[in-house]
């Protein structure tokens, strides 16, 4: 099984990191290949910056599909994987929606806990999105400034840890998830200090798309999903005006 990982900002440092750890939640059989966006920004952080990163995803996905199974768009808010499965006929899984779906299987309600503030409305926006809202006990961040966004599950870890504490104390969350592409590996790392199951989105991205391959899912030829009819296109990629223009051979 080939699986694609796309980072959809643009530090191959957080490439690099995600899959490091994503090892460990690998299939023997299973080879991952991590890609990161040729353009966009180094860390996505707003609704904006998530509509601009969907853009390099769907470029991406034309360009390099071609031999993979599936698809993983490594940053929690899932930019551009709705467009990404109307699209495409591989299986593409999301960060924030695997590790909302797999905090619902270990627990009635859970809890997201980030390293911002400003990533708040965002992660609200992808609860919505998942239809999980009545789910969710708690949207929490730290309230500090970050100093560096490739170090920060270091400088914050303490505050994370209290964050996920008081999720489960005072919000009744039964599971936690650490979102943020920045906080992939913290999971496992702090999973004693904290009473209920971590959830790492990374590896439950990994997980799922790798289930979604071995129950043999097919590309939808009707319904939501159905890829859509050809279409001239100006001004794209040169991969993806093909793709759309349905010039793929």
């Amino acid at each position: 099984m080939r699986l694609l990982l796309i980072n959809p900002n643009t530090s191959a440092a957080m490439t690099a990191r995600m899959e490091q750890e994503a090892a460990a939640a690998l299939a023997p059989d299973v080879t991952l290949t991590g890609l990161t966006a040729a353009r966009g920004l180094p860390y996505i952080a707003s609704r904006a910056e998530a509509q601009l990163a969907g853009g390099a995803v769907l470029e991406t996905l034309a360009e390099h599909q071609a031999g993979y199974d599936a698809a993983v768009i490594a940053a929690f808010g899932d930019p551009g994987l709705i467009a990404a499965r109307e699209l495409f006929d591989l299986p593409v899984v999301g960060m924030a929606e695997a590790a909302m779906l797999t905090a619902c299987l270990l627990g009635q309600r859970f809890g997201l806990v980030t390293f911002s503030g400003t990533l708040l409305p965002w992660y609200e926006d992808a609860v919505a999105l998942s239809g999980l809202s009545a789910r969710c006990a708690c949207v929490r961040a730290v309230a500090a400034a970050f100093r560096s966004v490739a170090e920060v599950q270091h400088e914050f870890e303490g505050e994370i840890v209290a964050l996920a504490n008081r999720a489960v104390i005072e919000d009744g969350a039964d599971t936690v998830i650490l979102a943020g592409a920045p906080l992939t590996g913290l999971a496992v790392r702090v999973r004693d200090a904290v009473p209920v199951p971590l959830i790492d989105p990374l590896a439950a991205a990994l997980g799922q798309a790798q289930a979604v391959v071995r129950l043999g899912a097919r590309p939808p030829r009707a319904g939501r999903f159905a890829r859509p009819p050809a279409k001239p296109a100006t001004g794209l990629a040169p991969a993806l005006r093909r793709w759309i223009e349905r010039d793929d051979g």
